[in-house]
């Protein structure tokens, strides 16, 4: 007998059997052969559709391995799973997937081109700012991204012609629905989880989100980021704790309190202060020939002009978000204590909040706000008078002023402030501070009121051209600026930095020039895309310092000790944490043996520091209603 044969033909029969019985439950579900093409169609289209939508910004196949491949997968066939069982067409809901990450993917595209990021999950509270400023920037598509939108195209004609409806019975069709809901909820709740994401190995670093989109993929990163959207609460802190620290430490600060009770016996000089839009000097991160200086008066200021400071302040953006810089210099907070990408103004400041601008009110300023664009571009509107701004002047406040290119121009800014000085009480100080609008990208459109007249050796980019010769005209309307108040009657001290660098597409070029690959830089090489240049010059005697360094939340720290104005209670606290950590941004902390460190890995007075943040931002207003400083 021949055993051999007759247990192949026992395995051929069992799979007969399998094959019938799973024949038999296609039928109940109403499964036919000619459904079998749109089963396929639910099978591979998800994937395909994956892979478009993140080579748009980067070579998925390369950039992230293939278990992460399979995690991002698994998402998009759960969700078109979801659109099937609500459109009820295999079509609709492969096209509706395939044509919104097409969209989504495009729009990702220009924002991380523009910006130096990709879309965060709180990029939803800047939609109102990025509509305003659209117009301006040049929508160009590089061959691999056109490549890419050519491809969606042609998926969505092949997609179109799978014509399978759900089945018929509602119970079937609500479980079609709600069990990718259910499977869609666990899933981000899992690649939120730490444990999964080390043993994962995914990556989870929100100071470098384009690294992370690129190793994690756009939609893992994105569920990851979402729970971010909250800041959790530092490890040790009680908001009891923090009202005690503070109120006994207010109570404590003499000098602070006399300044209060007795303004007028305090020297208080006028307080000008520019943050000048996009403006640096981009030899902090290569060596660049031009045909002229590109800002002549800057470099002369740093070279040790009398009674000034020069130096580099370290910046928490690059190419946007300008707000964080202005809440960063205003507050001395730091954005390094919050999700990378969030903006503090929109997200979190929803109370008052104690700042510079509230701490010279209390001691007899007026304070001005001055920004010639949109009054609501990141709720400025809302936020200034929460703190403690007594005016704001926007776009409605320049009709008919100069502007270059699209934007009011910051020699109309800076004479704006010339004009407030004159129509001021004589004797009574004021702050302005003043956010500009010139510099602000795009840099590859042409205008008929302005031509690029600098010129780059060995670079032919349009874009980094046109913005040094913006740079150009900011530093001689600083020039203007600070040659009237020599000749002013009032003491008036004015400090002057950048926002940001410009978004990397300007700057590459440079570190191509100087044989450095943009996407191989070391975390030290890109700490050098997040400095800009700042001075504080006065009228009247200061000790002049050159080649300073520090971080944005210190700078309004060393504005106050040069006006001689006693630090309030928070700074004089942050002053002593500055000694240990001369540097804290969101890129990381410089210790003052000069070290990079990342900020989990700093002691006790960093710690502290944050929970100090924590309690002002989201606990103060409750302990500290009436009184903002």
């Amino acid at each position: 007998m021949d055993y051999d044969y007759i247990e192949k033909r026992k395995k051929q029969f069992r799979l007969k059997m399998v094959l019938e019985f799973l024949k038999d439950k296609l039928k109940v579900m109403g499964m036919t052969r000619a459904k079998v093409p749109s089963c396929m169609a639910l099978l591979f289209c998800p994937i395909i559709t994956f892979y478009l939508f993140d080579a748009y910004t980067h070579n998925p196949f390369t950039a992230m391995n293939f278990k992460t491949q399979l995690l991002n997968i698994l998402f998009y066939h759960l969700m078109v799973i979801f659109l099937f069982g609500i459109f009820r067409y295999v079509r609709l809901a492969l096209m509706i997937q395939s044509g919104l990450f097409m969209l989504i993917g495009l729009v990702n595209y220009y924002v991380l081109n523009f910006r130096s990021a990709p879309i965060m999950p709180w990029d939803i509270y800047s939609l109102q700012t990025a509509a305003s400023v659209a117009d301006n920037f040049s929508y160009q598509l590089d061959k691999e991204a056109a490549s890419v939108l050519v491809a969606f195209v042609v998926l969505l004609l092949l997609e179109s012609r799978f014509s399978m409806r759900t089945p018929g019975k509602w119970k079937m069709r609500l479980a079609i629905i709600v069990l990718p809901v259910m499977l869609l909820f666990g899933y981000t709740n899992l690649i939120q989880n730490d444990s999964f994401i080390s043993e994962f190995g995914l990556y989870d670093k929100l100071f470098t989100p384009t690294v992370m989109n690129k190793r994690d993929g756009n939609v893992v990163a994105f569920l990851m980021e979402l729970e971010y959207l909250n800041v959790e609460k530092p490890e040790g802190y009680s908001a009891e704790e923090m009202a005690k620290w503070y109120q006994q430490g207010t109570e404590n600060s003499s000098e602070w309190i006399t300044a209060s009770k007795h303004p007028k016996s305090l020297k208080r000089p006028n307080i000008i202060v520019i943050m000048d839009e996009a403006f640096s000097d981009l030899s902090v991160i290569g060596e660049l020939k031009t045909n002229q200086d590109e800002m002549p008066f800057v470099h002369k200021l740093q070279q040790g002009a009398q009674n000034t400071i020069t130096g580099y302040a370290n910046v928490s953006v690059l190419g946007g978000n300008t707000a964080n810089s202005e809440f960063e210099f205003l507050t001395g907070n730091t954005m390094g204590f919050l999700p990378q990408g969030s903006v503090a103004y929109q997200q979190y400041l929803k109370a008052k909040l104690p700042n510079l601008a509230s701490y010279l009110k209390s001691l007899g300023y007026t304070t001005t706000a001055v920004h010639p664009y949109y009054a609501d571009g990141w709720e400025r509107d809302r936020v200034y008078p929460l703190m403690g701004f007594d005016e704001f002047l926007s776009m409605e406040d320049f009709k008919g002023k100069k502007k270059v290119r699209n934007y009011i121009s910051d020699g109309a800014c800076f004479d704006k402030i010339i004009e407030l000085y004159e129509q001021k009480d004589s004797g009574e100080p004021m702050f302005v501070f003043n956010v500009t609008m010139q510099n602000h990208s795009g840099y590859e459109e042409e205008f008929s009121n302005f031509t690029p007249d600098i010129t780059v050796e060995g670079i032919s980019a349009k874009a980094l051209p046109t913005y040094l010769s913006l740079i150009k005209k900011t530093d001689a309307a600083l020039e203007k600026l600070i040659t009237y108040f020599e000749k002013a009657d009032e003491d008036t001290i004015i400090v002057f930095f950048g926002d940001h660098q410009p978004t990397s597409y300007v700057s590459n070029p440079i570190l191509r020039n100087n044989g450095v690959n943009p996407d191989g830089l070391t975390t030290e090489e890109n700490m050098l895309k997040y400095k800009v240049p700042y001075v504080i010059w006065s009228n009247f005697d200061i000790e002049e310092k050159q080649n300073q360094e520090t971080s944005l939340n210190y700078l309004s720290i060393d504005l106050l000790h040069q006006c001689k104005l006693p630090l309030p209670f928070y700074l004089s606290s942050l002053e002593e944490i500055r000694e240990e950590y001369p540097i804290v941004s969101a890129m990381g902390v410089v210790d003052s043996n000069g070290r990079l460190l990342e900020m989990e890995d700093c002691g006790e007075a960093l710690n502290q520091y944050r929970r100090m943040q924590y309690y002002l931002l989201f606990d103060y207003d409750r302990n500290h209603r009436e009184k903002v400083f």
